[in-house]
């Protein structure tokens, strides 16, 4: 269940607001924001296998420096919300238990057109 928005007009002070459900049996997911697949200024990658949230950029098809997160407040087979804030030099994502997740803004983006929820997450709800 890929989804791809490519007319989001996302800018600093934007939040987007995502709801969903995390399928029972995936191993991960992530929610992608960027100019296109290729040039991402934040993937958002929960991995339940290894208990981790993996965020990271991509420039011309190039991944970049992962930051780990060893902090996962949510589960499989849970329905959640993400809160995730635009600021001109970063992008902050609220978790369902209301810690937050930085990451910067390390190519200076001054608005998001794409985004792409990829992986075993249904979305209900999608607000920005």
């Amino acid at each position: 269940g890929n989804i791809e928005v490519l007319n989001l007009d996302m800018k600093p002070g934007n939040t987007l607001k995502v709801k969903g459900k995390i399928s029972p049996d995936t191993v991960g997911f992530s929610i992608n924001l960027g100019c296109s697949s290729s040039d991402l200024a934040l993937h958002f990658n929960p991995r339940f296998n290894e208990s981790v949230i993996v965020c990271n950029s991509r420039c011309s098809n190039a991944w970049q420096a992962e930051q780990r997160e060893r902090h996962l407040p949510f589960f499989r087979g849970c329905t959640v919300k993400f809160l995730i804030e635009m600021l001109p030099d970063k992008f902050r994502v609220k978790l369902p238990d209301g810690d937050e997740v930085q990451f910067p803004n390390r190519h200076n983006y001054r608005k998001i057109n794409f985004m792409s929820i990829v992986g075993g997450f249904k979305m209900t709800s999608l607000k920005l």
